[in-house]
């Protein structure tokens, strides 16, 4: 790699002219005074956070070993809590407080809704992302199995009249539930309402969600109204058809608003291993900045290809009751998943060679992109940047990131506070200590999150020495696990998160199972949760429903009064009380386990692929990243250490599964872009991708808190070296 001198730094070529030419014009900062600050900020804190992760080190050796001289006895659980408040991991809880976050766009503080997370690197996807504020209900419905096939209303190539009539019928349902009409039905409307004085013809219940319309020629072309905080709009057109269907209320779809919040991820959903990757994701996140990304492609229609382009929407605009001109905005608000403190990037190398915190280099040049946003306003109102900050150990690593975000407001000139942070709780230390955690950064946090996954595999990672784990299928009815969710919502709330800041939940995984969303996903609104994770925007729209159907800021004013979750229940170690699994059982779980690791690892290694759809052992396409990954190893190793299964088998079961996905792969459409797929089972020893899911498995004890990092950006830049 290329690097030139930057005071103490050696700092890749296209990393330091994309700062200069590309970054950091426009800003008012000069390069020069940049570097030199920023040379400083970064050996200031880097010693830090190599100082945090030892701690980590040292804390796990502890644990480890008061498993190992506990060995055989009834576990004690006061002991074990005892020993946790004595090396530190457990802290001491302070006094009761609320936050004191200021500057919150509406986005986050008082609209509840669903939050969409993309892999910055791919610009098609994180321009729909930011689109998808808005999507279509007609769409979402009729494209999905929300809508059964059932009785002639099968998907298909041309458009299916029963299966459009049944789309209506849900959406005339939808309506006449939030917003009702006084004395009759939306499924009775025979013709399209009337604006007269910029006042509605039609009587609803409450006339107070009537917000706004628009017209076209001078005819109504659309109503928009308002629930829980969330827009709807109704649009009509007396000659638009659907199919040939045409409506005889003249309405042809019904946009709702969706992904009221993105998240362009610059971690668990890329693939970045050096300072080309790092580029490539700062230059998209910059074009979304600054509003100027576009995406050109080609898809099939017909017979040929058509090639299509993708920017950012406008505005939306309407006229109110009032006859005032309204705006609403056009795009999703968008945050920024930084990295965590474990990974370094060889982008940037310190005075000593080694290399930069990845961290701290996403903290300066995300922000710096941020501030394009700035002027235009059309992403924070507020001038506000956020950044969730994931895989934190505890309080004190939530205290050093807040200092990091000090020194990146410090050296670009920015008011303190100016960058807000989200806190993924998916470290169980982090768990353990979240209002402490909370009170680090009580000026600066908009967000709190659970992720089941990366938890999980934490949880067994730091459990290592107690036993072997439950089957993975059985970790989500465990104790600790309901505990953990709970235990988020009753911080979050403790500490006045409601009105200001987000509680949100994890990922929905199945991308084309959207009936069961429908029926399983409403239970985050329920749980008190103003925001939950989905994996695309057709999904935004379908779980938007359900923040129309709850009111989640009553919940949490209902929720306020519970019994908080218990300490001792997050501590309940999920290990299997004297497993007894039959043979069958056990190669099962070892499948399941294999096949997840192998289907996500090849495409990270061998295509650079960070997040996609990936068929399980039964075919199910799922959103996997490498929280997936990290739990699916994590169960492998922890029976491998304690005998459940023998390396020879764990071996013989992962060549058995690299076949069954080198067979789904070659059949994958979403491949098709890539060179010639390398099949991992035509040479076991020779594939780079192969190699590095049995590293994750048989090397998985010794990987720092579990984590697939490391061995993922070994293999990756070996295999980009070799191609």
């Amino acid at each position: 790699m290329n690097y030139i001198s930057q005071g103490k730094l050696s700092v890749a070529k296209n990393l330091l002219n994309f700062v200069n030419k590309e970054l950091l014009p426009g800003t008012n900062i000069d390069p020069k005074k940049f570097w030199n600050e920023f040379d400083k900020a970064v050996h200031e804190l880097a010693p830090k956070n190599k100082k945090l992760l030892a701690i980590r080190d040292e804390m796990q050796k502890k644990i480890d070993g008061w498993h190992l001289e506990n060995k055989g006895k009834e576990f004690d659980s006061k002991a074990y809590e005892n020993f946790l408040i004595k090396i530190g991991y457990l802290v001491k809880e302070g006094t009761n407080f609320s936050i004191e976050t200021k500057n919150v766009d509406s986005e986050i503080s008082n609209i509840a809704g669903p939050q969409l997370v993309v892999p910055v690197m791919n610009a098609r996807y994180s321009l729909n992302a930011a689109n998808a504020r808005w999507g279509s209900l007609y769409n979402a419905l009729y494209g999905t199995d929300v809508i059964s096939e059932s009785d002639g209303a099968e998907r298909g190539k041309k458009y299916n009249y029963i299966r459009g009539e049944k789309v209506i019928e849900y959406a005339r349902g939808f309506l006449d539930s939030y917003i009702p009409l006084q004395n009759y039905s939306w499924k009775e409307m025979q013709q399209i309402p009337k604006i007269e004085n910029n006042q509605l013809s039609l009587k609803l219940k409450n006339p107070n969600q009537f917000v706004g319309y628009s017209k076209k020629s001078n005819n109504l072309s659309s109503l928009l109204f308002k629930n829980n905080n969330l827009h709807i709009d109704v649009l009509f057109d007396q000659n638009q058809t659907r199919g040939g269907l045409k409506d005889k209320a003249g309405i042809y779809d019904i946009i709702l608003e969706s992904a009221i919040t993105s998240i362009m991820d610059h971690e668990d959903s890329v693939a970045a291993v050096d300072a080309t990757d790092k580029v490539h994701g700062y230059r998209n996140w910059l074009g979304l900045m600054k509003g100027d990304l576009i995406y050109e492609g080609k898809k099939n229609t017909g017979n040929k290809p058509v090639t299509f382009t993708r920017k950012l929407n406008s505005d939306r605009e309407y006229i109110s009751p009032n006859g005032n001109k309204i705006k609403l905005h056009g795009r999703a608000l968008m945050l920024n998943r930084n990295v965590g403190h474990l990974m370094t990037n060889s982008s940037i190398l310190l005075n000593d060679k080694s290399e930069i915190p990845e961290g701290i280099m996403d903290a300066f040049m995300t922000t710096a992109a941020a501030m394009h946003d700035f002027k235009n306003k059309k992403n924070s109102r507020k001038n506000s940047f956020y950044i969730v900050k994931p895989k934190m150990h505890g309080p004190d690593e939530v205290a050093f990131t807040n200092l990091i975000f000090e020194k990146v407001e410090e050296v670009l000139n920015l008011k303190k506070y100016t960058i807000k942070i989200g806190i993924m709780d998916e470290e169980r230390r982090t768990t353990l200590n979240l209002k402490e955690c909370i009170r680090n950064v009580k000026n600066r946090v908009v967000f709190i999150n659970t992720g089941f996954l990366d938890r999980t595999g934490d949880e067994m990672h730091t459990s290592m020495e107690a036993g072997p784990m439950i089957k993975k299928g059985d970790m989500k009815s465990s104790k600790w696990i309901a505990a953990y969710e709970n235990n988020n919502v009753d911080v979050g709330l403790a500490c006045g998160f409601s009105g200001i800041a987000q509680i949100g939940k994890g990922m929905w995984a199945a991308p084309d199972k959207m009936a069961d969303m429908m029926s399983q996903k409403i239970n985050h609104p329920k749980s008190g949760a103003n925001c939950a994770w989905v994996p695309s925007p057709t999904a935004a729209t379908l779980h938007a429903l359900h923040y129309h159907k709850v009111d989640v800021f009553s919940k949490q004013a209902e929720l306020k009064n519970r019994i908080p979750a218990k300490i001792s229940d997050i501590l309940t170690i999920p290990i299997a009380d004297r497993p007894n699994w039959s043979m069958e059982e056990i190669t099962k779980e070892l499948e399941n386990n294999a096949q997840g690791i192998l289907g996500y690892v090849v495409r990270w290694i061998d295509q650079g692929v960070g997040c996609s759809k990936v068929p399980d052992i039964s075919n199910v396409g799922l959103m996997e990243d490498r929280a997936t990954l990290r739990i699916s190893s994590q169960h492998i190793a922890n029976w491998l250490h304690h005998r459940i299964c023998s390396k020879e088998q764990v071996l013989e079961t992962m060549k058995k599964m690299a076949n069954i996905v080198d067979k789904q792969n070659i059949k994958d459409p979403d491949l098709k872009g890539y060179d010639s797929y390398k099949r991992m089972s035509d040479d076991f020893d020779k594939s780079v991708a192969f190699k590095a899911a049995c590293d994750l498995v048989f090397k998985g004890r010794e990987q720092p808190s579990g984590y697939t990092e490391p061995i993922l950006h070994q293999k990756r830049l070996e295999k980009k070296s070799s191609q």
